[in-house]
């Protein structure tokens, strides 16, 4: 496994998302990637699913000095003390002592991001969280949050696979030290009927979908892909033995627009 490092964070450089999968099915499936070979697991408090997140981490035996684990708070909960509190929940939901990566799921224009990172800085002070970061966020309020965090930001998460461009984001994030995980790395599937794709990866003897992840992890990008089915969590990590050619990776870059976003909420910001 490759790892993406900053601002003294290690993450593993493919992890598993889980959002939209619930109950048995959710503890079954991380209990599966972990056995599989993935040491990163992504959930948030509005997926509902950290107490099943955490049974699949049990399950799988893997030493807890092996896993990288990330969970986001909610917008609702970016008051000083509801931060702390829904972190204590989130930290009980997963049992869990501490939680390798806590970030603030979107930006919440409500409540002072001064406020917020003080507070998500202090859950780290507390032994609650190993790293901290945010998620969603644009190249504005990333320098806001920056210039505000009284602890380094680790990373910033945010939707990118081949169709979208963020290279605004990714300048921003790089002039901070701050590692970019992806979600949605596949587009929410539809990497996997892209001609360009597809062509790129039968001379590689791999699928649309592991150029896709390629393509992120030679630009030094975390990313984390949802599935529910056991034969896709074995190809998404099955990514670290071929490389993409400088052209390969031109031509990937040339497929991406900035109007190709899949996840835009009615509390998203103005986006770059």
């Amino acid at each position: 496994m490759q790892f993406v490092e900053a601002q003294g964070a290690k993450i593993p450089a493919i992890g598993l998302g889980t959002w939209e999968l619930s109950g048995n099915e959710c503890a079954r499936v991380v209990e599966q990637a972990l056995r599989l070979g993935y040491r990163h697991i992504d959930t948030a408090q509005i997926y509902d699913n950290e107490r099943e997140v955490g049974e699949g981490v049990r399950a799988s035996h893997v030493r807890r000095s092996d896993l990288f684990v990330t969970t986001k708070v909610w917008t609702t909960h970016f008051g000083p003390n509801d931060l702390i509190r829904s972190t204590k929940e989130s930290l009980v939901k997963l049992r869990l002592s501490e939680i390798d990566l806590l970030l603030l799921h979107w930006p919440n224009p409500q409540v002072p991001l001064e406020e917020t990172l003080g507070a998500l800085a202090h859950a780290k002070e507390l032994g609650m969280t190993r790293h901290i970061g945010v998620s969603n966020f644009t190249v504005a309020l990333l320098a806001q949050a920056v210039a505000a965090c009284p602890a380094p930001l680790v990373c910033n998460q945010i939707e990118y696979h081949p169709f979208l461009d963020q290279t605004k984001v990714l300048a921003a994030c790089a002039e901070h030290g701050i590692a970019v995980v992806a979600y949605s790395p596949i587009a929410k599937g539809q990497a996997k009927s892209a001609e360009i794709l597809a062509r790129i990866g039968a001379t590689h003897g791999k699928s649309a979908a592991q150029v896709s992840l390629r393509w992120l992890v030679q630009q030094n990008v975390v990313a984390i892909p949802r599935t529910s089915k056991i034969e896709r969590l074995s190809q998404n990590i099955d990514v670290f033995d071929f490389e993409l050619s400088d052209s390969e990776m031109a031509e990937i870059f040339a497929m991406g627009s900035a109007n190709r976003r899949l996840t835009n909420v009615m509390h998203a910001p103005e986006w770059d």
